[in-house]
């Protein structure tokens, strides 16, 4: 969205940089420290090792471009306007940085849906193998970003750096010149968003409907007792609130930004009475700091990781 905003752009009100300054300084914390930990708690903890916490550590992994690459270059630009490097070595900045930050989300939807699907196996068919067992999550870790870095692709050629009035900027500027005209930077949008935003979370919506039918109507078979059948179903259950709470934390920090793009694009008349595009992004970009919160939240497991991980410093 930065990239195609256009290249003048108009200096922020004082208290409007002090805000944007905090909100992304706090993104930057929060993102960076809880999804380090993610990782070095599923790594130290050899009970955690199991599917779905792999496919957070994967989320974790690629909300870390974010902080690490965008948001510093953000907060830069806030107060210069201007791309901080120029020449050959500023215009694979620019291509490489967009690229980059830009695998966080479809990265995140992918594993969402693999989480999903994982839990859906475990739910509805518990006495039958996993549909992704842990030999086979390094495939389809490995998969969430070849597909992700296909999708984004066309942002080596469609990114560049250019000269204007106040200094370099780097943004979307060449996309009909590599893709022509019948390709459109509308239809790459709309193809992004439905096929990455909407259907995915739809496809989740639908399996964690049927896993919450399946938990309220039958007891899991397999069971000796009544109290072994309960203690399971808690552990479930208390999985599947983790799992829903970071699909609707993924849900609510995007959809907005999902909207802003449909509206830019194809009812630019009236977008920005809707909504404001910056405090969309904004939103977009928190998620990286709230997939680790929420794990913290929802999961007595990752808790005590985290407890030992400090007891042990």
């Amino acid at each position: 969205m930065n990239g195609t905003q256009p290249s003048s752009c108009p200096s922020n009100p004082t208290a409007e940089k002090i805000g944007m300054t905090f909100a992304y300084c706090l993104i930057f914390i929060v993102s960076l420290a809880g999804n380090i930990v993610i990782g070095i708690i599923v790594y130290k903890t050899k009970r955690m090792r199991k599917p779905i916490n792999f496919f957070i550590v994967n989320m974790a992994m690629s909300d870390l471009f974010l902080p690490i690459i965008m948001i510093p270059k953000v907060i830069q630009t806030h107060y210069t306007h201007s791309w901080f490097i120029g020449g050959s070595l500023g215009q694979a900045l620019c291509k490489l940085s967009y690229f980059l930050q830009s695998l966080s989300a479809i990265v995140s939807i992918q594993s969402l849906v693999l989480i999903a699907v994982d839990r859906f196996s475990a739910v509805v068919f518990p006495l039958r193998p996993p549909l992704i067992s842990s030999k086979l999550c390094p495939f389809f870790i490995l998969a969430t970003w070849i597909i992700a870095m296909a999708s984004y692709s066309p942002y080596f050629f469609a990114f560049s750096l250019v000269h204007y009035q106040r200094g370099l900027l780097c943004g979307l500027f060449w996309w009909n010149e590599p893709f022509g005209e019948s390709s459109t930077l509308n239809n790459y949008i709309a193809s992004v968003v439905v096929v990455f935003g909407f259907i995915p979370l739809v496809i989740i919506a639908i399996l964690y409907i049927i896993i919450y039918l399946k938990l309220k109507s039958q007891k899991i078979p397999g069971e000796q007792s009544a109290n072994g059948g309960q203690q399971r179903q808690q552990r479930e259950r208390n999985v599947l609130k983790m799992a829903i709470a970071t699909v609707v934390g993924f849900a609510v920090c995007w959809l907005p930004l999902s909207i802003v793009l449909f509206l830019h694009y194809f009812a630019s008349n009236g977008f920005q009475y809707f909504f404001s595009v910056q405090v969309a992004i904004v939103i977009a970009r928190a998620n990286c700091a709230t997939n680790p919160c929420i794990c913290f939240l929802f999961s007595r497991n990752y808790r005590e990781g985290l407890k030992n991980l400090f007891s042990s410093l």
